[in-house]
């Protein structure tokens, strides 16, 4: 593993040139991978291994035509490459468990009778195996158990693969019983298209994901962007107005000077007044947001997040609820303003 000093602290990481996708080829040549589920993570999984020459097949239930039907269309075949799950379980060496953490409970019971010895079950979240107690999901003691999570949507997975550079992966060995779980999973890493890979644990992932995704990732960053729109527009401000100076200028100019410097360089690159202005305010948002990640952390740490997850998505009518929650951000009149914002970007 390369040393690399992230600030201060140094840490191992592995690149693709410690471990080339020639050698990820060699470590994984006799295996079948089978991925289970075709929704979020999977597709851009198997269609990265797939493209990097890997023994892929695909593992979803004939019922859900959307995620049966989008395998059609990427070309894996009915009996060759695409099976009903518990064939395809049977058939792979590797079982990448890509289907939601609600489902990754309900289908154990079916799943875990084809997890023979030496097999290697993966992972790209600690959800299941962090709280077994809540879902029931316990690994016999003669397989592998791996994970590699990549920090990005299935969607940039894909993309950034097809770019030519990557999404960055976490991994993990929860479970080493053939003495080369390890290697394995830097190899499907690799295999993925990670763009480097960095270890953690499964317990130190899901607690990490879990506090990421209902903060800056996504459920802070949309509960700030709505709190500066409401205060923008109460004062006279107009939709237009109020949603480029909250979102666009974020998203098509601001993030992507920090996402090629950092976020010193982007203050060093803007207005003396917005640097001021910037620096004296940044303290402010941290102390009055940090409570709230602390407790944010703690009720992850402690199971309440996951026992919320499990319960209200294990409801009949869980999927009516969840399209009307987003109906209502989406009709909202900033999201509707975005919308028209869009609209007027110039074309290509």
């Amino acid at each position: 593993m390369a040393k690399i000093n992230f600030g201060g602290v140094i840490e191992e990481v592995v690149t693709r040139e410690e471990f080339p996708l020639e050698k990820a080829r060699e470590v994984l040549k006799n295996e079948t991978i089978a991925v289970i589920g075709y929704g979020v993570q999977g597709p851009a999984q198997a269609l990265n291994m797939k493209d990097n020459g890997f023994r892929v097949i695909v593992g979803q239930a004939p019922g859900m035509k959307g995620d049966w039907d989008k395998a059609l269309k990427d070309g894996w075949v009915p009996g060759e490459t695409l099976f009903p799950i518990e064939e395809a379980a049977s058939r792979g060496t590797i079982i990448q468990y890509l289907v939601s953490d609600a489902a990754q409970r309900i289908l154990w019971p079916s799943l875990q009778k084809y997890l023979t010895k030496g097999k290697a079950l993966y992972f790209s979240h600690g959800f299941s195996i962090t709280y077994k107690e809540q879902t029931g999901v316990i690994p016999p003691p003669d397989i592998d158990v791996i994970l590699v999570a990549p920090k990005g949507s299935g969607t940039s997975v894909r993309r950034n693969f097809l770019a030519g550079s990557g999404i960055n992966s976490s991994f993990a060995v929860f479970q080493d019983y053939t003495g080369k779980a390890l290697e394995r999973t830097l190899a499907l890493g690799i295999a993925i298209g990670s763009g480097y890979l960095f270890p953690t644990t499964f317990e130190k992932e899901v607690y990490s994901d879990l506090t990421g995704e209902r903060g800056v990732l996504m459920g802070a960053l949309a509960g700030i962007m709505e709190a500066q729109y409401q205060v923008l527009r109460k004062n006279g401000h107009s939709p237009s107005e109020a949603f480029n100076e909250t979102v666009e200028e974020l998203t098509q100019s601001l993030i992507r000077l920090v996402d090629e410097n950092g976020m010193d360089w982007m203050y060093a690159n803007c207005s003396v007044t917005a640097q001021r202005g910037a620096l004296d305010w940044r303290h402010r948002f941290r102390e009055a947001v940090l409570p709230v990640f602390e407790q944010l952390y703690e009720s992850v740490k402690n199971g309440t997040e996951t026992r919320i997850v499990l319960e209200k998505t294990s409801g009949p009518d869980y999927r009516d609820k969840l399209n009307a929650e987003l109906k209502e951000m989406r009709e909202s009149e900033l999201w509707q303003a975005g919308a028209q914002v869009r609209k007027l970007r110039p074309k290509v």
